[in-house]
């Protein structure tokens, strides 16, 4: 494996602080959501930052590489076109499934809103390997995955993550974004061990690491990237640090944005933990040596001119190995998953493991979003509890993207379309969600008056031209507008 380029410090860039982003010192590189920037208007605010020479990566969270379907290919060319765009190094995504259902379970497709764990399965592992493979020859960078934190845990697990992430490195050559506020909150909620999950890592794949807040409730560690950076979550940091110096280092922080400064004194935290725990490792006479300067590398000069190349899967892996990897059993076709496409009689749209995988998905997100029973081996309070979080984290994102609702429904917002939330699952975005939110209120017989009548003008603003007379939602599209323009 390549040596990986060199980033240094930086912190996630949101439009809330790009100002303050812009006047902080000591900043090598940003990162920005994929899915909030526009290849042909990037902001002001990134075009500065990249005059001064500070990376831009895009961390796209809508792939769902561990979904059961293959990547979507506009979503893959959405991607790479921002990659080019922005002129960065290197591109990043998560380990999760964010859809679930469709033609694979003959059922309708249905949105988390939001990223949920893949079961550590060699199934999924062959799934996730395929998707990750398919995403790099489409993007003209190298791809980096990151571990997500969970509230749930999958029944009938056959590996660590450790284990699970060496054989996913091994099989596809990717590249890691190791989140340790991730390793803590599955600690909290899952009982995982952070310091073996690091220790059966590959450590040498790493390619950035992210750092960020949240907070306890009843027992539950709640991701929030909405509260300061906790000191357990620094010391994974140093464990991490102990054992290879990380070549970037990055501060997320999504909302409930603080001062400047108050963001500058985590950064310095950051900074002051990895110093120490390098410092250590050097006294000690292991860990990696810190590289020299901050700013990392061009792609060229680290040798990363495009997508990662799968490994031989026969060979051994792309760069000496930290840890042994999991033990590779031959799957029930007689072959070892997640070998060359093509050989594994499993392999394609319709394989088993990708069906199987369809299933489970299915019926887990089913659970959560549309009040189905809890599939078998789940924790049903656990269920309960992310049940819950999904329904608060849609109920926020719509308010973002519609925020003429919250100011509409005022107090009763919220609670409104919670209980909406409950049985009407997200099958079209988030603004669609609100859409659908806003008809749904309008058709249950709001009383009349002044907030119904401005919530039904814009409904009906937005909500566009009807469906072509052939569309089979044309109808009810008619019946709707009839419906409201009459009240």
């Amino acid at each position: 494996m390549r040596e990986p380029i060199r980033l240094g410090t930086g912190i996630g860039w949101r439009p809330e602080i790009a100002e303050a982003v812009e006047n902080m010192p000591g900043i090598d590189w940003v990162e920005a959501v994929a899915e909030n920037v526009c290849p042909g208007h990037l902001p002001a605010s990134l075009l500065r930052l990249r005059e001064r020479g500070v990376t831009v990566v895009p961390h796209g969270v809508s792939l769902g590489l561990g979904g059961a379907d293959r990547p979507d290919e506009t979503r893959l060319t959405a991607l790479a076109e921002r990659a080019e765009a922005l002129g960065s190094p290197l591109v990043t995504e998560h380990i999760a499934f964010v859809r679930a259902g469709g033609p694979l379970t003959a059922s309708p497709q249905l949105e988390a809103g939001h990223l949920l764990p893949v079961p550590r399965t060699r199934d999924a592992l062959h799934v996730l390997c395929e998707n990750v493979r398919a995403a790099q020859a489409a993007l003209p960078v190298p791809l980096a995955v990151e571990n997500i934190a969970a509230l749930i845990s999958w029944p009938g697990e056959e590996m660590t993550e450790g284990q699970f992430l060496y054989d996913l490195v091994d099989r596809t050559g990717v590249r890691l974004l190791i989140d340790v506020a991730n390793l803590h909150t599955n600690h909290v909620n899952r009982g995982e061990d952070p310091a073996k999950a690091l220790g059966e890592l590959p450590v040498e794949a790493i390619a950035y690491v992210h750092v960020a807040g949240g907070f306890e409730r009843d027992g539950v560690w709640h991701d929030s990237h909405a509260h300061p950076v906790a000191q357990p979550v620094l010391d994974i940091l140093a464990d991490l640090a102990s054992r290879v110096t990380p070549p970037g280092v990055l501060l997320e922080r999504d909302e409930n944005f603080p001062e400047p400064a108050e963001l500058e004194r985590e950064l310095t935290a950051i900074r002051g933990t990895l110093e120490k725990a390098g410092a250590t490792a050097r006294a000690a006479g292991h860990g990696t040596p810190a590289p020299a300067g901050g700013r990392g590398v061009s792609p060229t000069a680290a040798g990363e001119t495009g997508a990662a190349p799968a490994p031989d899967p026969g060979g051994p892996p792309a760069a000496p190995p930290t840890t042994a990897p999991a033990s590779r059993t031959p799957d029930d076709a007689g072959s070892v998953p997640g070998g060359t496409p093509g050989t594994d009689p499993r392999a394609g749209t319709g394989s088993a493991p990708r069906q199987r995988v369809a299933l489970a998905q299915a019926a887990l997100l089913s659970a959560l979003v549309a009040g189905t029973p809890a599939p078998e081996g789940f924790d049903r309070t656990r269920l309960g509890v992310q049940a819950r979080a999904l329904a608060a984290k849609r109920a926020d994102v719509v308010a973002k993207v519609a925020p003429e609702l919250p100011e509409i429904l005022a107090d009763g917002y919220r609670p409104a379309f919670l209980a909406y939330a409950q049985r009407r699952p997200m099958t079209g975005g988030y603004r669609r969600d609100a859409l659908d939110f806003a008809e749904h209120l309008l058709l249950a017989g709001l009383p009349e008056g002044a907030r119904t009548r401005r919530l039904r003008d814009w409904w009906l603003e937005r909500s566009g031209p009807a469906p072509l007379p052939g569309h089979p939602l044309a109808r009810l599209a008619r019946a709707t507008r009839r419906t409201l323009l009459r009240r």
